[in-house]
Formats: C-alpha cells, structure tokens, sequence
C-alpha cells in the first residue's frame, strides 16, 4: 500500500544538509559549521573568531549566507513544505535485476547496474540486486520506493532579485533531501520497522550511520534517470504533485526520488564505466533501444572508449 506524508518547516529543520548547501554556494564543508553553533551574539563571535585572519571574511560571508537562508524558510514555509510518499514491495533480485510485485499480484522488473571497476583491491564488482534476497528463495525480501518534493518553492521565474531566487532553489532542494531523510528515519523505525529502536542524532543520520542505504535515482549507484518512469508506476508521482519530463526529469526540480533497502551489508558505490557488453545486455532488460540508452547513460557508457 503507497503511503502519503506532509512535513512542516519544523520536521525538516534537523534533516537539512546544511554542508550541501554551503557546497552548492562554493564554500568548504568547514563554514557549514556555522550550522551547529548557538545563535546567541556571543556563541556566533567565538566561531568566527576561531578562523584564521585570512578566512575570517569568508566565514563572515557564510553567516550571512545561513541567516538569510533561515529567514527565507521562515517567510516561505511556515506550515507544510514538503511532500512524500513511499511504498514497500515483496522483492527478490533476479541476477542483477530487482522483481517487485504490487499489490495486484504483478510483477515489475527493474533492472540494476553492475560496477565493472573497484576502488580497492579485492572489493567485489557490487549492484544494488546484491542486497536483496535472491528469487526461489523460500519467502520474498522487501524494497522500499519514494518519492518527495518541496513542491514549487524555488520554482518561481528569476526576479530582479537574483540572489533570493537562488537561495530559494537551493533551499528547495535541500528540503526534498530533508523530506527523504526524514521519510527513511520513519520507514525504518515504524512502518519497515526494522530498526525500531534507532535512535541517532540529526550529524548522525547524516553521516548515514543508520542500517541500510536510500539510493536516488541519477545517483552513481543507479545512473539510469529513465527509473523514474518504473518508480512513477508503482508510486504515482502525481498523488503529490510530481511530474516527470519525456526524458524522466522531476518537476518541479526540488524533488528526489529512489530505493530503500534494508541490507545491513549495503552501501552506496559508485557503478562507474561499463563496457559495451553491459550496456547492451541493460538495454535489453530496460527494454529500451540502445540508441535511447545512450541517452540516459551516457556518464557510464561512451562507445569509442567503453573497455572497462
């Protein structure tokens, strides 16, 4: 059964990426920090003054930055401002395509890719069908699916005023993360209920140190944007406002969706290059032409140059 959830201002606050946000800004993860400290006169002095003379000015900057960001959130969104939905399926993986079964009894196939290049020595060539329990297995396995948006907060055409329009979009987007952060906390405490008696801090959780992993579509584990039309399916974006373009963009932009698996061995990798032999054999299994393909994985897959 999909399941709907409204968040307010004040559930996201504590989900909120503050360091991806001073990233999409240009500024180093350190000034996120500012994040973190009280906002007493006082406590805000002793920050700045624990910067070197030469950065001082730009931490000065990234205060600023962060008040203006929290006045924005305070006069744009001061009841709801983000939605989501979610939705857990009898899985198994099937080589490395994942079966999910809806609640009318079909099945729908979602292919996986699988990384042919490993950072260290010895790791295994991962996909994501590996955490998931293999099919003709006594009983299924689970995977989640969501899907969340900040709606149009952001969306807005540029004003004279162009430094509030970006700081409203990068704000939006931080709230769809916020909202996916949050949704996965609940999923796994109360509705999964796997994890029942996580109890992590807001650095915590950001720092992923809960069971399982939460990939997003376009993500370097699961490149292929096209997914989002396999996730529309099973979902229906549009219960709560989403929509995808013909070549699987979400609008509105602020908004993320993917897969929730519950594997204590998971973790997010990256798929990297593929060889031509995958790619084809991908192709096959989204049921895509390979020229459309391309399309979609053309990060992972360039013809001239795809030996692995």
């Amino acid at each position: 059964m999909i399941q709907r959830a409204d968040f307010s201002l004040a559930d996201l606050v504590p989900f909120i990426s503050w360091t991806y946000f001073f990233h999409a800004w240009g500024f180093a993860p350190r000034f996120a920090a500012v994040a973190r400290q009280h906002d007493c006169p006082g406590c805000r002095a002793t920050w700045l003054a624990s910067f070197d003379e030469t950065e001082r000015p730009k931490a000065a900057e990234a205060a600023r930055l962060y008040d203006d960001a929290l006045a924005l959130l305070r006069q744009q969104a001061p009841g709801r401002c983000a939605r989501g939905c979610f939705g857990l399926f009898p899985a198994w993986a099937d080589g490395d395509d994942l079966l999910l079964l809806d609640d009318c009894g079909h099945t729908h196939r979602l292919p996986c890719l699988r990384q042919q290049r490993v950072v260290r020595e010895g790791d295994p060539y991962l996909c994501l069908a590996d955490f998931v329990r293999p099919l003709g297995g006594p009983e299924p396995d689970r995977v989640g699916l969501f899907v969340t948006t900040a709606g149009e907060t952001g969306e807005q055409p540029p004003t004279p005023d162009d430094y509030r329009h970006l700081l409203a979009q990068t704000l939006a987007d931080r709230l769809a993360e916020a909202a996916a952060e949050r949704l996965h906390r609940d999923v796994r405490r109360i509705h999964w209920g796997y994890a029942p008696d996580e109890r992590l801090t807001p650095d915590e959780l950001l720092a992923e140190r809960y069971q399982g992993i939460r990939p997003a579509v376009g993500y370097p584990s699961l490149p292929d944007q096209s997914l989002a039309f396999l996730l529309d399916t099973l979902l229906d974006f549009g219960r709560i406002g989403v929509r995808l373009t013909e070549s699987g963009a979400m609008q509105p932009h602020a908004s993320v969706c993917g897969l929730m698996l519950a594997h204590p061995a998971a973790r997010h990798f990256a798929v990297g290059p593929i060889d031509r032999a995958q790619f084809e054999d991908y192709a096959r299994r989204r049921g895509l032409p390979p020229k459309v393909m391309q399309k979609y994985l053309a990060a992972n897959y360039t013809p001239q140059t795809s030996r692995p």
